[in-house]
């Protein structure tokens, strides 16, 4: 006698990551409480973290005083401008080089050669071009966004798959449809994870720009709390920096499920 029929659980997927939701969040959650417990116990000093519950009541002042915007939109201001300049220039010169020959041998030297400067000791040099006010800190962070968006673009492009493209040319598609419809396509993966990782960099500078001449800013609201050993506003820009790395790692998610559909 036969076996009845039995469904095959579908096994092609691809290693297709699953969403599982809460679970950052309860991590999350689960440390503070932990942090919680052991400054109040005694066994976390108070001298190295604050309460988070204390991080919390210094969240709540800087917001009935006005002063938690007064720091943070003059710092998204400067973070959103300068990631927009040096992103789109980026971008722009890492796709020529990785379609052009001529401008790869041109510029993926002065690429290399800027590459490992360390942006944050450029400082003093954009202070003296572009002046104390939000000129240099524009440049630095366009600059630290431009260096790595351009290698993770060409290299990117480089990735595409070589067989998708002469497919096309065995089609009769132009240079142009081929880069539209096949070579931009194929490197937006890459593109968009150089984007989180350039993205992160810019906020690093925005911190260090704002530290040096910024009246307002998260990193001027750091440095003046750490001068006065001020644990819970230390802690608290600590904090606003890092909501600030997820609200573009998950804008940066956003982005990719929406434009590579395509790939599930």
């Amino acid at each position: 006698m036969s076996d009845p029929a039995r469904s095959v659980e579908f096994r092609g997927g691809g290693f297709v990551a699953q969403r599982k939701r809460g679970v950052g969040l309860m991590v999350f959650i689960v440390l503070l409480l932990l942090a919680e417990w052991g400054t109040r116990t005694g066994f976390i000093s108070a001298l190295t973290l604050p309460r988070p519950s204390d991080v919390l009541l210094t969240f709540q002042e800087l917001y009935q005083s006005g002063m938690l915007f007064k720091h943070l939109i003059p710092s998204l201001t400067r973070l959103v401008i300068g990631a927009a300049i040096g992103a789109t220039i980026g971008i722009t010169v890492g796709v020529l080089i990785g379609l052009f020959s001529l401008a790869r041998a041109g510029l993926v030297p002065l690429v290399a050669a800027i590459f490992p400067i360390p942006k944050i000791a450029l400082l003093p040099l954009f202070v003296i071009w572009f002046g104390i006010d939000e000129m240099s800190k524009y440049a630095l962070i366009a600059f630290g966004t431009f260096t790595p968006t351009v290698v993770a673009t060409y290299a990117a492009v480089d990735n595409v798959d070589r067989t998708l493209i002469r497919m096309g040319q065995s089609f009769g598609l132009s240079w142009r449809s081929i880069v539209a419809k096949i070579v931009l396509p194929g490197a937006m993966p890459g593109i968009l994870s150089g984007l989180r990782i350039s993205l992160t960099i810019a906020i690093i500078l925005l911190v260090a720009a704002e530290m040096l001449g910024a009246e307002y800013g998260i990193g001027a609201y750091i440095l003046q709390a750490g001068s006065l050993y001020d644990l819970e506003r230390l802690f608290a820009g600590v904090v606003i920096l890092s909501v600030l790395g997820v609200v573009v790692s998950g804008v940066i998610g956003a982005v990719e499920r929406r434009v590579l559909r395509w790939r599930v």
